[in-house]
């Protein structure tokens, strides 16, 4: 990888600050406690790795990363049972870490590779923690040379002046797509909605963005048409959990109702993609997962109403191909409506 593409990530995406194995357990950044904190979850079982990511501690990417040395630990309980329970030891594991995510399928995926390896180091008579660890420092790797090729076809986008809208967190390619243009001299500004309930605008994107001196400006989850009238925005792009094979793009609630209003004004709206996968080809194989109403009536720990009321809370949303100007990816930018014809790219 480039290295000055490191030194343009900010904290929250520097690949040890996402999570990380250390001295028998995972290390996960709280993104709940940022940017007030820097501080790390310590789970030291499967079971723990799921509850975080079940309780918001990372999003994003991160519950990869996070479940990848989650089956680490897996690993390292296996070695200790007879060899005819490992297997199913593992697949027990992978089968928890898959259930925390139903809508973004990166996870499961991911996992299927992890336990691949771990099936052929079972064959071999391979340790399997060292093995599954360096098979995860080399995958690493590799997806943040995706990230910085992305990125590149990301900042090819944003022209000098740009008001860029984003909706929730990014994540990686979109950060670095707004350094490396900042870095060709490009003037930009950031307008991120706060993402309520989490605030994963307020508190991740814009100390984020900030971090890379880029101008950025908070909004509130219902001012992205007000603002784009005003003629303030150019491009929206956001990242997305989830792309399926007709181009539906899977993303953090408020995604749809953004792509909606950029349509209306003449904004283009570009979604940072990280794979196709083969089982969603269409809007109707989507599992959109609704969380706890309690999470709703909430925000930073404090009721926004009184606790009997009633509450909704699906936690993505679903936007048509039609209002999706490109999707951005590792080896180009591509219409929606041609991704199933390139899938050997991804």
């Amino acid at each position: 990888m480039d290295p000055t593409i490191d030194e343009l990530l900010p904290f929250l995406l520097r690949r040890e600050n996402v999570a990380r194995y250390e001295d028998g357990a995972v290390l996960i950044g709280d993104r709940r406690k940022y940017p007030w904190e820097k501080v790390f979850v310590r789970c030291t079982d499967v079971e723990s790795v799921a509850c975080a990511i079940e309780d918001m501690v990372t999003q994003g990417g991160g519950p990869s990363i996070a479940a990848w040395y989650a089956m680490v630990l897996a690993a390292r309980e296996a070695e200790n049972r007879p060899p005819t329970q490992r297997l199913s030891h593992l697949k027990k594991a992978q089968a928890r870490l898959v259930d925390t995510r139903p809508t973004n399928t990166a996870l499961a995926r991911r996992l299927e590779r992890a336990l691949a390896v771990l099936e052929q180091a079972l064959a071999d008579g391979q340790s399997l923690p060292e093995t599954l660890l360096a098979w995860i420092e080399q995958q690493r790797d590799r997806t943040y040379d995706d990230y910085a090729a992305t990125a590149r076809y990301g900042a090819s986008l944003m022209a000098d002046g740009d008001g860029i809208l984003t909706m929730c967190f990014a994540e990686t390619a979109f950060l670095l797509s707004l350094g490396l243009a900042a870095r060709e001299g490009k003037r930009l500004r950031v307008f991120t909605p706060e993402t309520r309930p989490y605030l994963q605008g307020a508190r991740l994107t814009a100390p984020s963005v900030h971090e890379l001196g880029i101008p950025v400006q908070i909004i509130g989850d219902n001012m992205p048409a007000f603002v784009l009238s005003q003629g303030k925005i150019q491009k929206y792009f956001t990242a997305a959990d989830l792309i399926t094979l007709d181009g539906h793009v899977v993303n953090k609630i408020g995604t749809f109702q953004n792509a909606i209003t950029a349509h209306y004004h003449g904004v283009p709206y570009f979604a940072f993609c990280w794979g196709l996968d083969p089982n969603r080809p269409d809007r109707a194989s989507i599992v959109v997962e609704e969380r706890d109403p309690a999470e709703l009536r909430t925000c930073r720990g404090q009721l926004t109403t009184i606790p009997e009321i009633d509450a909704y809370y699906p936690a993505f949303d679903i936007t048509p191909p039609h209002l999706v100007a490109g999707i951005i990816t590792k080896a180009g930018i591509f219409s929606p409506y041609d991704l199933k014809d390139h899938t050997e790219l991804f």
